[in-house]
């Protein structure tokens, strides 16, 4: 405490070059704080908006469908008996909390005087809505508040809506091609229009999925994918792997391996995106401690070149050369701490503000609005604060190292 208290008078000393220096490291923190704040709550924001109203947090196909999934193969589908399988083993995982199976497919759509190509995807609603519960909020001029739609209507992707100049409770009609290449047609209600997000499936339509059966002409209904929706979306990665081994042992008729487990992060593009954010959160603490090591050096070098002959006093007076030393490094780590402590506060004080005043962001081709909330874990306070102090600590030590080294003669006689 005494050498601890010796350091804060020496820091003193040098008003001036301390507050700058404290100042500049300081500015380093907030802007670490304030960044992971900020990209923290964006990859969460985007992510929720991804996870909850579009692809949930895994999903579970027939082993090869995914790679031609753009095609929306028929021919790759999970016969009733997978499925049934499948719905009992997730209704009895305790980290699964919902299940949604889907029919993928492209139909012709026409409204009598146009005619387009479609992708939909045949959904149970209320399940739907349990593994997805942002895709109602995706959806504009609802028919129904009870329900995404019910049987005998259609959500459109708006995009196509507005291009053929649809709205909520026009009739059109729907052609569709079944696996064994027969065409079959029937009327829907449009039940609204949804809004496209990135990413597979960020375009797509809406019908129950015994319509789809139906129009599709399938004597057993067969499942494209299945999304899972788990508990803690930190668990994902770990629900999938146990899902995977559990499924692994179920084959087909060749032998192969029946299902395959693909997180969200397999099947969207923004994961890349997330993966980017990290990197820049990365690049942005090498600079913090890159501006921390260079600015504590040149204090403690310029504290050492100034102090020599008081160095050499303390030497003669019998001081050793490691309470020297160790005297040296205290001051760097009390302007580290010192500053650290400064700098998180200040952090934490403006992402309070940004939480109050609201961070508005636009996301998808609609340019859907949500609001972010910014914030930082303790951890991640803890983490910034101790590179910092860790930092400042290892950039004394070959300053206060010369400083030790330093002969009480040659000190006494330099000028």
């Amino acid at each position: 405490m005494k050498i601890l208290r010796l350091a804060f008078k020496n820091l003193l000393r040098y008003k001036r070059r301390t507050l700058l220096t404290g100042l500049l490291i300081g500015v380093g923190v907030v802007a670490v704080i304030v960044f992971v704040g900020l990209s923290d709550a964006f990859k969460g924001a985007i992510t929720g908006q991804i996870t909850d109203s579009m692809l949930s947090h895994l999903q579970v196909h027939r082993k090869g469908y995914t790679a031609s999934i753009d095609n929306l193969p028929l021919d790759r589908m999970l016969p009733a008996k997978a499925y049934a399988k499948l719905a009992d083993m997730l209704a009895g995982d305790p980290a699964v909390e919902a299940f949604s199976p889907r029919i993928k497919f492209g139909a012709m759509l026409s409204n009598y005087a146009q005619t387009t190509n479609v992708r939909l995807n045949g959904v149970d609603p209320a399940r739907e809505q349990a593994a997805a519960p942002l895709l109602a909020s995706r959806i504009k001029d609802r028919t129904r508040d009870d329900a995404i739609l019910a049987p005998g209507e259609v959500v459109l992707p708006e995009i196509l809506a507005k291009g053929m100049d649809l709205k909520a409770g026009d009739t059109v009609v729907l052609v569709a091609n079944n696996k064994d290449g027969s065409v079959n047609g029937m009327t829907f209600v449009v039940a609204g229009m949804v809004e496209s997000l990135m990413g597979p499936g960020g375009r797509d339509g809406y019908m129950h999925i015994d319509d789809a059966a139906a129009l599709l002409r399938m004597a057993e209904t067969e499942i494209s994918e299945v999304a899972v929706r788990v508990k803690h979306s930190e668990d994902v990665d770990a629900v999938a792997g146990r899902l995977q081994e559990t499924l692994a042992p179920m084959k087909n008729q060749a032998g192969q391996p029946m299902f395959e487990v693909h997180t969200w992060k397999q099947l969207s593009p923004f994961f890349n995106v997330v993966r980017m954010i990290d990197l820049m959160t990365l690049g942005v603490q090498t600079i913090l401690i890159a501006v921390v090591l260079i600015s504590v050096l040149n204090v403690m070098m310029m504290s050492v070149y100034e102090r020599v002959r008081e160095i050499g006093t303390l030497a003669a007076m019998g001081t050793t050369p490691g309470r020297i030393m160790g005297l040296f490094v205290a001051e760097g780590f009390s302007l580290g701490l010192v500053s650290a402590l400064s700098g998180a506060i200040v952090g934490i004080g403006i992402l309070w503000v940004l939480n109050l005043s609201g961070v508005e962001v636009a996301f998808g081709g609609a340019g859907q609005v949500f609001t972010l909330e910014p914030a930082v874990s303790l951890g991640q306070v803890a983490s910034a604060a101790l590179i910092v102090v860790g930092i400042s600590v290892l950039a004394s030590l070959q300053p206060a190292a010369k400083a030790a080294r330093l002969v009480p003669v040659d000190a006494l006689r330099h000028i």
